[in-house]
Parts: C-alpha cells; structure tokens; sequence
C-alpha cells in the first residue's frame, strides 16, 4: 500500500461536511492523515461551531486528521501549508466543494501505484452534474468545464518531494483559477509528468448571485500572472 495524506483547503463551506462525509465513506486504503486548511479570515472570529460540525462527519478519520490555520490568502498559499505538516510520500489535493466516489480511496491506491518514477502528479476524474429539462446557465457551463481540465487541483495527487523541490504553488495567484496549471506546466518543464487517474470525483455546481460572473473576470489577473 502506498501511504498517503489528503490536504483540503477550505472556508468551511456549506459543502464541507458532504465533501468529508464521501471521503470518510469512501473504500480502500486509508489516508494516513488528512489536513484541513482552515483559511477563513480572522476578523470575524470564524464560528468554530461550523467547523466541528462538518469534521463530526469523519467517524474514525477524525483521530487522523489536522486543523491548521491558514492566513486567508488564498487556496494556493492554504495548500502550501497542509502540505508542510505531510510527512506521506503522496499529497492529495481535495477541494471543500467535490465529493469522492463510493471507491475513491481503492482508486487512488490503484492510481498511485501504477504511477511510474518519473510520473509527478496524478489527477482523478471530475464529473459536473448538470440540471436536466434545461439549459445550463453560463455559471453552470463554466463549472462542467472543469471536467475536461487537464491539471484541476479539485482532485490532485502530488510526490511530496517533488512538490517541495518546486516550491509548491505559486502563492501570488490569491484565487483557485490559475494556480494549479501553473504548478503542472512547471513541473513539466522540470521533465515530469502528470499522467490522469482512474479515480472519480463528482463536483457539484455551487449556488452563485447575479455577480458571479463578475467575480470571474477576475480570474484574468492571474492569466496575466502565468505570462
């Protein structure tokens, strides 16, 4: 078995509890630790109320896993600090808002042991439920295209070394848009490879207001970054 932890940056989320409770039930090889990254700002004092809720979900994995603070700035630099309490040899990525397939974690050991030395990273495979009887809204759209990413951090397996070498994600992107691709171009320059997984993951659409587009055009900021 090859030992593993996973690492979830998160605002504590209303989708927390459902993203921990997939994994929890989720079959096969445990993860040796899981990291939750507790990046809501503190001012206001965070409700610790909510984040017990949702980590009341986990039954046993709850003695495995780590709260750490994060410092707000977002899921790259959340990221950079789970990923400095694994001690694994493998680091999963997990976003708050996905949910594990029931085999996920038997997956994942599969995944992890076909990946060959000079593999680096490892992606499951997304899946977007879309609403039927319609047409999808332009936010609904955006989300299904995360399935078709080639390096989305929603469900990402990383060498711990290796990502410490290249000095995990670049902490100047402060949104979960670019951050990721920008990691696995630079792992591939360095002559690794990222070769996709057989596990599933389904990624459901979040609620979003009329200013949802808005907050996306955002995201070019970070395009400009990448350059």
């Amino acid at each position: 078995m090859t030992p593993y932890a996973v690492v979830i940056p998160t605002l504590v989320r209303e989708s927390l509890p459902d993203c921990l409770a997939a994994l929890a039930a989720a079959h096969g090889p445990r993860p040796e630790h899981i990291v939750l990254v507790d990046d809501r700002p503190a001012t206001p004092v965070p409700d610790p109320e909510r984040l017990e809720h949702a980590l009341s979900v986990l039954g046993d994995l709850r003695d495995r896993t780590t709260v750490l603070p994060g410092e707000a700035r977002g899921p790259a630099a959340a990221r950079n600090t789970g990923l400095r309490a694994v001690t694994e040899p493998w680091v999963v990525f997990v976003d708050d808002d996905v949910q594990v397939g029931p085999h996920w974690c038997a997956q994942l050991h599969q995944d992890l042991g076909e990946a060959t030395p000079d593999t680096a990273g490892v992606p499951g495979v997304i899946t977007v439920p879309l609403p039927g009887g319609r047409r999808p809204t332009d936010w609904e759209r955006g989300t299904a295209g995360l399935a078709r990413a080639r390096w989305i951090s929603a469900d990402m397996a990383y060498r711990t070394e290796v990502l410490r070498r290249a000095g995990g994600f670049d902490e100047r992107f402060p949104r979960a848009h670019r951050e990721d691709a920008d990691l696995a171009l630079r792992l591939l320059d360095a002559g690794w490879r990222i070769r996709r997984g057989c596990r599933t993951t389904l990624h459901p659409v979040r609620p979003a207001s009329r200013w949802a587009s808005v907050r996306s055009q955002r995201g070019h900021a970070d395009d400009a970054l990448m350059r």
